[in-house]
């Protein structure tokens, strides 16, 4: 069985589908542009104006293996803050320099790009 892509509008790109239990696809599909280095409040509220999310720590991942040409070869905001009572005000990043993610506080600044999801 193949899944079906969503139509794109101009400038976006399909990122991945994810497959849950039940065998409903969740589509991901990158925005076009990013924005200047904010904090994580600040990209979220900009994803959010343009009818988009930040992506998750995995949709991140997916996005350095498949289309790193899409991206700086910097640090950008992930949706998902650290759940680490430790880390309370800290959220997850992606290098787009080297593969790797790791966690900041809230209020320093990295670049973002937003998605838009679909579930069919």
């Amino acid at each position: 069985m193949q899944i079906k892509i969503p139509p794109l509008a101009e400038g976006e790109i399909y990122l991945s589908g994810f497959v849950d239990a039940n065998g409903d696809v969740t589509h991901t599909i990158l925005l076009p542009g990013d924005n200047d280095a904010a904090t994580w409040q600040a990209q979220m509220d900009w994803a959010k104006s343009i009818g988009g999310d930040l992506p998750t720590r995995a949709e991140l991942v997916i996005a350095y293996e498949k289309l790193r040409d899409q991206f700086q070869k910097t640090a950008y905001w992930s949706n998902t803050p650290d759940d680490d009572p430790e880390y309370s005000g800290w959220a997850w990043f992606q290098y787009f320099h080297d593969g790797s993610q790791g966690d900041g506080r809230q209020g320093g600044e990295f670049r973002a790009r937003a998605v838009r999801r679909l579930s069919i």
